[in-house]
């Protein structure tokens, strides 16, 4: 499988490369990014490695060389500041995807591609994504809560002493301010998480608060998220790789499930060869449900200023 990442050179990108090629599942890994020089670096570095770990072809190019890319991989895009919601992202980003997409047409690519978007307002962009390329709206897909939901079993497990690979707890709808815990699905090993001792209301606000957090927290201490997000955006691709079929929380076009409709959200999706095969409507408690409608509403305004900007670029 052939995976191309659109912002290579930069920290997401490239430590999305890092992680795809100690997976080892990827057999080709393109990095592309405007800055022609940290590109060429950031391949370098990794091509030394390469006799270390699987065979892979590791190299740097362009949107011609990506036409037959099995998965293209989308993260470049302006930081967020510390003090700023994803959302405010959207006048500075929304110019800079629009013309990624259209280079992306421009340059032609596979019918059968995955387009896999990362960039931030995510849930937006995805959502421009959708309605800009010539593809099936199930190619095109969006990290969604992954990053969320990973930082938010993490921090659960590491309160209450706990196997992290043990926990599953879901965030589902925006990534974003509107983003919502699902505490009436989640588990430590199959058991109900909220039975554990210690689990109770005040942690949960606690630990999803911490959890909501943890972006900002992030950018403020080193600048912006890598790692983590690298093994998120690794865990989507390897299920596309190797039709895994999982079950995952990334964004994508909804389309009836929940009550909502017309917007990119996170929401309980099968992700495999094809992307996303399917989005499941796991039972939740009344106000899980209700705060998963109003994280739609609030995308979908902030969506009307994106098509704003998008008309205004046209």
């Amino acid at each position: 499988m052939k995976v191309s990442i659109i912002g290579g050179g930069g920290r997401v990108g490239s430590c999305a490369a890092f992680a795809l090629q100690l997976g080892g599942v990827v057999s080709e890994i393109q990095l592309i990014d405007v800055n022609r020089d940290l590109v060429e670096g950031e391949t370098l570095d990794l091509l030394h490695g390469t006799a270390l770990m699987a065979d892979q072809r590791i190299y740097s190019g362009d949107y011609r060389r990506a036409a037959d890319s099995d998965v293209i991989l989308i993260t470049a895009g302006l930081r967020r500041k510390p003090d700023e919601s994803r959302l405010e992202l959207i006048n500075r980003n929304v110019t800079l995807f629009l013309s990624i997409l259209q280079d992306l047409r421009q340059a032609g690519h596979s019918k059968d591609a995955i387009v896999f978007v990362v960039s931030n307002p995510v849930d937006i962009l995805t959502q421009l994504a959708t309605e800009t390329l010539d593809l099936p709206w199930n190619q095109v897909i969006g990290l969604g809560t992954m990053l969320d939901t990973t930082r938010f079993c993490s921090l659960i497990a590491e309160a209450l002493q706990l196997a992290p690979t043990q926990v599953k707890a879901w965030i589902l709808g925006e990534h974003g301010d509107s983003m919502l815990p699902v505490w009436s699905s989640a588990t430590v090993d199959g058991l109900p998480l909220t039975e554990i001792e210690g689990c109770n209301a005040g942690f949960q606000n606690e630990i999803f608060q911490r959890a909501r957090g943890s972006g900002a927290e992030v950018i403020r201490r080193k600048g912006g998220a890598g790692w983590a997000v690298a093994l998120a955006i690794r865990e989507v691709i390897h299920a596309v790789a190797l039709d895994q079929k999982r079950l995952l929380p990334v964004s994508s076009l909804i389309q009836g499930t929940y009550g909502i409709r017309d917007i990119c959200l996170s929401v309980p999706s099968v992700v495999g060869r094809s992307g996303l095969l399917q989005q499941v409507e796991l039972k939740l408690w009344s106000k899980e449900t209700t705060a998963l409608q109003n994280s739609s509403r609030a995308l979908k305004a902030t969506l009307v200023k994106a098509r704003q900007q998008k008309a205004a670029n046209n």
